[in-house]
């Protein structure tokens, strides 16, 4: 798989950052024993552990294909990714509700709270850089889409779950800071535990929205239209070809396609004819288009390949 440039230097400044501020937040829940700081360490020992699995997913994805795996190892991204989800809602959000809930029907009062304000905002400063370095990223590559339409349409779990992670973070460090205010102004140290246990529903509602998304790219999402529209135009100007009938596109990787291409060619077309038209037709795709890994070309007529379809689609209905 090559995977973009860009893509890593995202993950390697999330990583950078959140171990930074997770050593950080750790000192400072140990010295003052706010639970809300320290549902905000595991937070972001969490999104540090996150990004070690990703930038091994970006490792495990790159290998060459094999005849085990012919069609490359790209998808291991995907499965890495969805354990990212999995660990977030697991490690991030049940440790979080646990020590929230823990403080609420024993609370225990803040010692040095500024200490606290002080590592806070040092925070949201360098999660806010990181953020920013993710967002900018993510808008560039999703140019005329609205957030959520972009991280629908996005077929790079690494790109959207920094995204998701430091915004995820921001919030987090905001809900720390007021409860810790909350429990010094009030003297009521209750304040903090429910400050944790916001944290972890909103950690949470984050891993769930990224595991939905992972796994549908785990399972199989297709390409984007317009390259399945490109390849049915190019193989349209096939003077051999007398109808592309349709194209079936699975995304591997964020920068890999497989292809498949029904076709019905002219019935005066001789078989030499028909391959030098399907080698030329791989040969422009791959031009236009070198995500496209693999590109299989099957000869059918038009009404064989709608009745195909429509059985196919049939059955998966029942």
């Amino acid at each position: 798989m090559r995977a973009g440039s860009s893509s890593k230097s995202t993950v390697y400044a999330a990583l950078i950052g959140n171990a930074l501020v997770a050593a950080t937040k750790v000192g400072a829940a140990l010295w003052t024993g706010s639970a809300s700081m320290m549902s905000e360490a595991i937070h972001s020992g969490v999104d540090t552990t996150n990004e070690i699995l990703l930038l091994y997913g970006y490792r495990r994805a790159g290998r060459l294909p094999d005849e085990v795996h012919p069609l490359g190892y790209g998808r291991e991204l995907y499965f890495w990714s969805f354990i990212v989800a999995l660990l977030i809602f697991a490690l991030g959000s049940g440790v979080s509700l646990y020590q929230g809930i823990a403080r609420v029907l024993k609370p225990e009062p803040i010692e040095d709270p500024l200490v606290s304000f002080v590592v806070l905002g040092l925070s949201f400063v360098f999660e806010g850089a990181t953020w920013l370095i993710a967002w900018r990223r993510f808008r560039s590559e999703n140019k005329g889409y609205g957030y959520y339409e972009a991280f629908i349409r996005s077929k790079d779990p690494p790109a959207f779950m920094v995204l998701f992670e430091d915004s995820a973070a921001l919030v987090g460090i905001i809900i720390a800071g007021s409860a810790t205010a909350a429990a010094v102004w009030f003297v009521q140290p209750a304040w903090d535990g429910a400050g944790s246990i916001l944290i972890g529903i909103l950690l949470a509602i984050a891993s769930i929205a990224l595991a939905r998304e992972s796994k549908s790219l785990l399972i199989g999402e297709p390409a984007h239209s317009g390259l399945a529209r490109s390849i049915l135009e190019i193989a349209r100007r096939s003077p051999c070809v007398l109808r592309a009938n349709g194209l079936i596109t699975v995304q591997l990787s964020p920068t890999e396609v497989v292809a498949a291409l029904s076709i019905e060619f002219a019935d005066d077309k001789r078989a030499d004819d028909i391959e030098r038209a399907v080698i030329a037709i791989e040969t422009e795709v791959r031009k236009r288009h070198p995500s496209v890994a693999a590109l299989f070309v099957k000869p059918q007529t038009h009404a064989r390949y709608h009745a195909a379809r429509k059985s196919r689609f049939g059955k998966l209905a029942r």
